[in-house]
């Protein structure tokens, strides 16, 4: 039998132990650490500037929130203004209001028809309670023009007048 020289600092063993140690490095074998600490500080600095690109989406993204949010609160208010100008101006007093310095009046009884063809009810003429407050530019014009004299506008024989026009 050849005999190993024994390691030092390891005993001779015998057997499976044997055939196990021979496996073992015999040396103080250091692993290349240089590629393996290479590698974790690429992949924490990897991380960190992943970290702080997300971070910075994230801050665009509630940037752009807040303004959408301060947006719609300046439309949701002039909504509601404009809501209350149309509820201003459709309210019945209003409406009476302006209806009157148009130079409305309130109508008399309606008449209506039914699907015969009769009229149901007795129809009433609204009354004129005052004269306009505020006339139309067409209805100022022909208030201040002098009215035309039947003799001044030639006739023909076969023209017709259409009331209201």
């Amino acid at each position: 039998m050849t005999s190993k020289p024994e390691l030092k600092g390891r005993p001779e063993l015998r057997g499976r132990a044997a055939r196990l140690a021979h496996l073992l490095p015999t040396g103080r074998a250091q692993a290349a650490r240089t590629p393996f600490v290479l590698l974790v500080v690429l992949l924490l600095g990897g991380g960190l500037i992943g970290l702080l690109v997300l971070n910075s989406a994230l801050s665009e993204g509630a940037f752009r929130l807040d303004d959408l949010q301060r947006e719609t609160k300046e439309l949701t208010d002039e909504e509601q203004a404009l809501q209350r100008d149309i509820d201003a101006y459709s309210a019945p007093d209003a409406l009476q209001r302006r209806a009157r310095e148009l130079g409305m009046v309130p109508g008399g009884d309606p008449a209506f028809l039914g699907p015969d063809g009769k009229v149901k009810g007795v129809p009433s003429a609204a009354s004129a309670a005052r004269a306009p407050l505020v006339l139309a530019p067409e209805a100022l014009a022909t208030a201040t023009a002098p009215l035309p004299s039947p003799q001044s506008a030639p006739r023909s024989p076969h023209a017709t007048t259409t009331p209201g026009r």
